[in-house]
């Protein structure tokens, strides 16, 4: 059976990807900060679906645990198949406002840890094959402080990889959802309906997964789930940057 390594797995889109691969017979590598949350995360999946649920807690902001989370993808006896790079959190706009040593974690989590595990696992994939799965937003579309700024790094990460990659069968799919129902937005004090974003804007979390498997699967560079958001993201390409900002002040994605 083909294993799949998730990161942020305790919860929102990170445990929603397990559901689903779980339903489709993948074995699972779970990782989190939370190990009692995963914990009963990989009990109900073994349970619903039979598969084999393995549970690392690491907090990849700590260089000895992003390590230690590599290490596992570049073990060749107990192959990864999948990665996905979903583990993230976010911050205040105000960048000056923020402190700095926030920051630094921030850019660690969103982009060194996500380096890293990449670089682990196209090391291993080549020649074999594999997939990863990059979870990034249409904020890497706009100008809107350093979260924009990781998940552009993604984006274009994830277009250089898939194209330069796909001789040695591994394939790198940057996933580019817009406001979706996770607890993400609930951590951020977000909810539908505030700060002026309407309902249409948000997307379900079972959703975005499923068209993002699907997209990795066809071996796309980037995903955007809903045409609402293929939308957004062309006008993006024509709007000139000093607008686009600042409607993104409004929200976060």
């Amino acid at each position: 059976m083909p294993t799949a390594l998730i990161t942020g797995a305790s919860a929102g889109l990170g445990a929603e990807f397990a559901r689903q691969l779980a339903a489709r017979r993948a074995d699972l590598v779970l990782v989190a900060r939370s190990t009692e949350a995963l914990e009963s995360l990989a009990e109900q999946l073994r349970d619903d679906h039979g598969v084999a649920v393995e549970v690392i807690t690491a907090d990849l902001a700590s260089e000895d645990d992003i390590t230690r989370v590599a290490d596992r993808i570049a073990d060749a006896g107990q192959p990864i198949d999948l990665l996905i790079n979903n583990a993230g959190f976010g911050l205040p706009l105000q960048f000056a406002d923020n402190d700095i040593d926030d920051e630094v974690r921030h850019l660690r989590v969103h982009v060194e840890a996500s380096m890293r595990l990449m670089h682990a696992a196209i090391r291993a994939m080549r020649g074999r094959g594999g997939r990863i799965i990059n979870v990034s937003s249409v904020a890497g579309f706009i100008s809107r402080s350093t979260y924009s700024a990781c998940k552009s790094w993604l984006i274009g990460f994830s277009r250089w990889a898939n194209a330069e990659y796909a001789r040695d069968g591994v394939t790198v799919t940057a996933v580019c959802p817009g406001f979706t129902h996770t607890t993400f937005h609930e951590r951020m004090g977000l909810a539908p309906g505030h700060e002026g974003i309407p309902s249409i804007l948000w997307l379900n979390a079972s959703d975005v997964v499923r068209e993002a498997l699907r997209d990795a699967a066809r071996g796309t560079a980037v995903s955007i789930p809903s045409w609402r958001y293929k939308a957004i993201v062309a006008l993006t390409k024509v709007l000139p940057p000093s607008l686009t900002s600042g409607v993104a002040r409004r929200g976060r994605v």
